[in-house]
């Protein structure tokens, strides 16, 4: 026997307690299901010492109120706990330890069976995020057995670790968080160097993320003709209480070794790509760029910021080329896959996956009526990535929603 809602909301993280809102808001009748605990990846898929990126004023959901210390960077443990708060003050109607496994259509509308029971509803927001499987390629399987592999979900902490040498495989915010906390426990580290962008915590007296968010660039609207999100590199920052600064110059400094693009196998041999030099002035373009934006800003705004030379210093780490490192020396004991993450739904039957598996969506709306997505990136402006992002796109999604339901009833009639 199946239950009967007006929508159903797949995922209680941030996203979904605040899509969940909206439609409370507008008496649309509705369940989240959540595979465990509300927030069930900020409780068992960050590692202790994490500490969000964002400032805490922008951590708030709708409703929410004001966070303490807005300009400080809360623990992630701290969110996990102010999102379980948030979805029981909010009334939000979710049914926890609730695993999905099949959404299909059902004629109007669709048909969610889980282990916890069968739905059947008009309208599906698929809200479980954009952090969903790490990104491990297909060839860390020929790694040798005695190498420990982690992911940054798995990853708890340096103790945790064997001893011996550990190999960061990405340097994005994850990478270089991860490989600064393994060195400062006295453990050897190498970072894998592709793709990045360089960034400033703190410009012009204020930090990065204000200036991004007051000249509007994380509202830039997405260009309609991407059929899925833009896939771009997390900026390098920390969320530490100093307001430190973070790059792979810094790393060097605390003695971390840094490497080129990990390419791959050769025999026993983990091979770099010697694309080392030109990821770091690539990232030093991507730097320059967003201070340019600020810059902009305060100069059209008339704002009296100071000037500050420095951010502009060109940091320049070893770039010493070594081709590839033998596995059979010990050298590496650990290496963990600060690789990014993609998108796995094997139990989707409703044709909205593009041939890569993501899906389809413009502005959260996918190509089948009722279905539609929140939490991702660059969904419908950069603010989509954000956690203070999520309530607006909500808003959107749920009058959509709410149009969607209100044809089927007119139909009906």
């Amino acid at each position: 026997m199946s239950t009967r809602r007006d929508a159903i909301i797949i995922g209680a993280g941030p996203a979904g307690l605040a899509m969940s809102r909206s439609l409370i808001q507008r008496g649309i009748d509705h369940a989240v299901l959540e595979r465990g605990r509300i927030g069930e990846r900020w409780h068992s898929e960050r590692w202790p010492g994490l500490r969000l990126l964002t400032p805490n004023w922008m951590n708030a959901l709708p409703g929410m109120g004001a966070i303490e210390a807005p300009d400080a960077f809360m623990a992630a443990s701290r969110f996990a706990h102010l999102l379980g708060a948030y979805g029981n003050g909010i009334a939000a109607p979710v049914i926890t330890e609730c695993d999905v496994l099949s959404v299909m259509r059902a004629g109007r509308g669709f048909r969610v069976v889980s282990t916890n029971g069968e739905w059947t509803c008009r309208s599906v927001v698929l809200a479980t995020g954009a952090c969903d499987r790490s990104a491990v390629p297909a060839w860390a399987g020929g790694l040798p057995d005695r190498l420990c592999q982690l992911t940054p979900s798995s990853y708890r902490g340096p103790d945790a670790l064997p001893s011996g040498g550990v190999l960061v495989v990405g340097a994005s915010a994850t990478g270089v968080q991860l490989a600064a906390e393994i060195r400062a426990s006295g453990r050897p580290v190498t970072i894998s160097t592709g793709r990045h962008v360089r960034a400033p915590r703190r410009y012009r007296g204020r930090d990065l993320f204000h200036w991004l968010d007051a000249s509007g660039f994380l509202y830039e609207p997405r260009s309609r003709s991407r059929s899925r999100p833009v896939a771009l590199p997390s900026l390098q920052l920390i969320g530490s209480p100093e307001s430190h600064e973070i790059s792979l110059a810094a790393l060097a400094g605390q003695g971390v070794r840094i490497a080129g693009r990990t390419s791959g196998l050769s025999g026993d041999c983990l091979r770099f790509a010697p694309t080392l030099a030109m990821e770091c002035a690539a990232a030093e373009v991507r730097r320059r760029k967003l201070m340019s934006v600020i810059d902009g800003h305060i100069l059209s705004s008339g704002i009296d910021a100071p000037a500050d030379a420095q951010a502009w210093t060109v940091q320049v780490p070893p770039t010493s080329h070594f081709a590839a490192s033998s596995l059979s020396t010990g050298e590496f004991a650990t290496v963990i896959w600060a690789t990014g993450f993609r998108r796995s739904y094997p139990w989707l039957q409703v044709p909205v996956l593009d041939a890569s598996g993501e899906v389809m969506s413009d502005g959260g709306h996918t190509p089948v009526a009722g279905f539609y997505t929140l939490g991702l990136p660059f969904m419908r402006h950069r603010s989509s990535a954000f956690i203070y992002g999520f309530g607006p796109d909500a808003e959107a999604i749920a009058a959509s929603v709410s149009r969607h339901l209100d044809q089927g009833a007119a139909r009906a009639a």
